[in-house]
């Protein structure tokens, strides 16, 4: 049957449209670009008498940060920590206080009494035991209750990471990957309804799953692959980006290319870091002097490429852990004495009038 002329110059108008849509940049709107540190170590240090210098005055040290365009902070939750201070209302307590200055809250639950990573994610001594469907009781609860502290303390994060670093699984054995796919999407699901139910009627945070494969595009679309076959909506993609474990900068340039054009999700380098002094690079050439400069030199370069990422989708960074004891890792903005490095200007000229 012959169509009418109107009818299939709509068929043609439409299908143009359609190709035309599928090659427009997505653009997030709205979206304030995450200039972040974890500092979950801060508040400790203080607590310790540890003072915080710039030009060898004394500051608060997240005042420091603040005034070199930092506006988000990145705060680990331990379960039950046995030595590390980051309990439940230490973290509380030091994210009032960012807030209080204008930061933003990432929250970065690790599901254990201690560190969670790709080598480990040891079960909290108070959920040892238990069988599966517990676990994911457990993590809801858990997830659901410690929400709702931080709602009640007026310290709502405006985002929450499922997990740290989950390449491998969390809660292990129960959630190892790659053995266990099925109970880790069904861990994860029920941390993130955890979220969703501590919140209530107020708004919620959004929701980031991170691994650290910041330079490694097949293994990132293994894992980001596998897990959205299991249909579990979230809102970021966070990633750790170290060179001698995680690649070059042209394999992190090409990830973040990979990322933005295969899941059209914002990401954000939500571990970044980099040595002030000879650590990592002791027995093969560096990409930067292990120095004060080059560790500057680190972070303004990684910084260009989550600029540069297509479609506006590279959204943040964030360093690790910057302000421990002044020294103590190597990886800090601060040396011995407590003054800040040359590294805490990078973002001066993007965040200066």
């Amino acid at each position: 049957m012959r169509r009418p002329e109107k009818y299939r110059l709509t068929v043609m108008l439409t299908v143009i449209a359609l190709i035309v849509c599928s090659f427009v940049p997505v653009e997030i709107y709205g979206q304030e670009y995450a200039i972040g540190a974890d500092l979950s170590f801060l508040k400790s240090a203080e607590d310790k008498g540890f003072v915080f210098r710039e030009n060898d005055s004394a500051r608060q040290g997240l005042q420091i940060f603040r005034d070199h365009g930092y506006n988000w902070i990145r705060l680990r939750l331990f379960h039950t920590p046995a030595s590390l201070p980051n309990n439940l209302g230490y973290t509380i307590e030091l994210a009032k206080k960012a807030r209080e200055m204008g930061f933003k809250f990432l929250l970065d639950y690790h599901y254990s009494d201690t560190w969670a990573d790709p080598g480990k994610q040891y079960i909290p001594k108070a959920w040892e035991g238990k069988p599966h469907k517990d676990l994911v009781k457990a993590v809801f609860e858990y997830t659901s209750e410690t929400i709702k502290e931080f709602k009640l303390a007026g310290v709502l994060p405006e985002m929450v990471q499922i997990g740290n670093e989950v390449i491998n699984g969390i809660l292990w054995p129960d959630g190892k990957l790659p053995e266990n796919w099925n109970n880790f999407a069904e861990l994860i699901r029920a941390g993130i309804d955890g979220v969703y139910d501590g919140c209530g009627t107020s708004e919620r945070p959004k929701i980031m799953i991170h691994i650290d494969q910041g330079g490694n595009k097949e293994k990132t679309k293994y894992f980001f692959d596998k897990f959205l076959s299991y249909g579990i909506d979230f809102d970021y993609i966070g990633q750790s980006y170290y060179p001698w474990w995680h690649g070059t900068l042209l394999e992190l340039r090409n990830n973040m290319y990979f990322m933005a054009k295969e899941y059209r999700k914002p990401v954000i380098l939500v571990e970044v870091a980099y040595c002030a002094s000879p650590t990592e690079y002791k027995k093969k050439p560096a990409p930067f002097p292990e120095t004060p400069e080059g560790q500057k030199e680190f972070l303004d370069e990684v910084n260009k490429i989550v600029l540069g990422t297509p479609d506006n989708l590279g959204v943040g960074i964030f360093w690790w852990e910057p302000a421990t004891m002044g020294g103590r890792s190597t990886r800090d903005f601060f040396d011995e004495k407590g003054n800040v490095l040359p590294v805490i200007t990078v973002f001066d000229k993007y965040t200066r009038r």
